[in-house]
């Protein structure tokens, strides 16, 4: 059996992990564009923040891709997947041939078009080499301009101001990570970076970034009719899934990869993971692109497994992100923004402006469905397995988890048989 995955992100680790829990023998060949080996990639902030070095950044040890049989292509980009053949082919001439395949090839940056978005001093910041390039640009440039208020630009922006970089970021949104925060939870945060020396502008974006005659930035028009002056500017609006390669293969594209439930894609034998995969998420049932790290990691190990023959379903992401802004720490789970003006969704919030900590929690059909914490975190794991194991939650344990918090106490008994001794639920059914 040869298993070729395509990509060598989190994913990747995931799959091969997988394969080898229930094939030892098979043939892995892992094909990735880059030219180093898996690497953590919400680290390269770190890295350009100065906080790290290069060689803290590694997912696994050196000889992780030895001792699981891998054979690790670098450097090389795949150009073509044949799924009647069941080959793929690459840059460097070679035609690989396969019996299972995973297209993990991640995300690329979303570049919008912008006025003036072409040309020297644009960067992008979602890989090593972006990281590297940036960390060279800090020691001769003293201005930077971030579009984008998500997670990649907030990080952006925190590592070259912590560089020594003056840093602006623009955001169109009303805040700053607007799919993960409501609006206290985003004040919260947009006034831990000003209190740093950040500047934070939301709702507005850039409506030109202007040239001098040479062609470099000298500045960033915006849609509120001011110019801020610039000498690089950082776009970090997000990721698209990098679906293409599947999409000429005539596999089923929509926003990402469409796959079933044992992650596998419209053609047979090819499978897809990561943030180019369109799988189905937890809470809504829906196949969503959720971009996150957790997700990729467990999307590639279920795709993994069931290459190998397992056949078992991928129980579904959860949309998440954690970050601290400068010792602010914050987490959101779930459904954090409910559609407004539905009224099956019932929502708890807690604000102390004073002590900058705030809570929000969101239920529907008695189980908690999402959640937001910022300054205090530390029971954000129990809130997190509230919503994994979908528990139902009477109006009793509901108040207490409402005003005294998450506690396992609170977790009901036939969960502990489904989950963790599942003879003893058969056995009482």
């Amino acid at each position: 059996m040869t298993y070729v995955i395509i990509g060598n992100g989190v994913s990747s680790i995931g799959a091969i992990e997988g394969i080898r829990r229930h094939d030892q023998k098979g043939k892995i060949v892992v094909i990735g564009a880059e030219d180093a080996a898996a690497y953590g990639r919400p680290l390269i902030s770190y890295l350009l923040a100065g906080k790290i070095g290069a060689d803290r950044l590694a997912l696994r040890g050196d000889d992780y891709y030895t001792k699981n049989g891998v054979d690790l292509k670098l450097g090389t980009t795949v150009t073509k997947v044949d799924a009647a053949k069941k080959a793929v082919e690459t840059d460097k001439g070679e035609t690989i041939a396969y019996d299972k395949l995973l297209v993990a090839t991640g995300g690329i940056p979303f570049v919008p078009p912008i006025p003036g978005v072409q040309g020297a001093d644009i960067y992008s910041f979602t890989t090593l080499a972006h990281a590297n390039t940036l960390i060279d640009l800090s020691k001769s440039i003293k201005r930077a301009i971030v579009i984008g208020g998500g997670l990649i630009g907030l990080k952006a922006a925190e590592s070259l101001f912590d560089r020594g970089v003056a840093v602006t970021i623009v955001e169109l949104a009303p805040r700053i990570l607007s799919a993960g925060f409501d609006e206290k939870a985003g004040k919260l945060a947009a006034n831990r970076l000003k209190n740093v020396g950040i500047e934070v502008n939301c709702g507005v974006t850039a409506k030109e970034i202007q040239r001098d005659k040479n062609g470099r930035v000298k500045g960033v028009l915006l849609t509120d009719g001011r110019f801020l002056e610039s000498d690089v500017v950082v776009v970090a609006i997000g990721v698209v899934p990098h679906s293409a390669i599947a999409k000429e293969a005539g596999i089923k594209v929509e926003r990402g990869i469409i796959v079933d439930a044992k992650l596998m894609t419209s053609a047979k034998d090819v499978y897809a993971a990561g943030d180019v995969a369109q799988a189905i998420d937890q809470l809504s049932g829906e196949h969503r692109v959720v971009p996150i790290w957790p997700n990729a990691y467990n999307q590639g190990y279920g795709a993994g497994r069931n290459m190998a023959g397992a056949k078992l379903p991928y129980a579904g992401g959860l949309p998440m992100n954690s970050i601290s802004f400068y010792g602010l720490p914050t987490i959101s789970v779930g459904v954090v923004n409910p559609p407004e003006g539905d009224t099956t969704y019932e929502v708890h919030a807690l604000l102390n402006e004073e002590k900058e900590t705030y809570r929000k929690l969101v239920f529907r059909d008695g189980r908690l469905v999402g959640y937001v914490l910022v300054g205090d975190i530390d029971k954000a794991g129990m809130y997190t397995a509230f919503i994994k194991f979908e528990m139902q939650l009477d109006g009793k344990a509901k108040d207490k988890l409402i005003n005294a918090g998450p506690e396992v106490f609170l977790w009901p008994a036939e969960l502990f048989d489904e989950k963790w001794n599942p003879e003893m639920s058969k056995a009482a059914r």
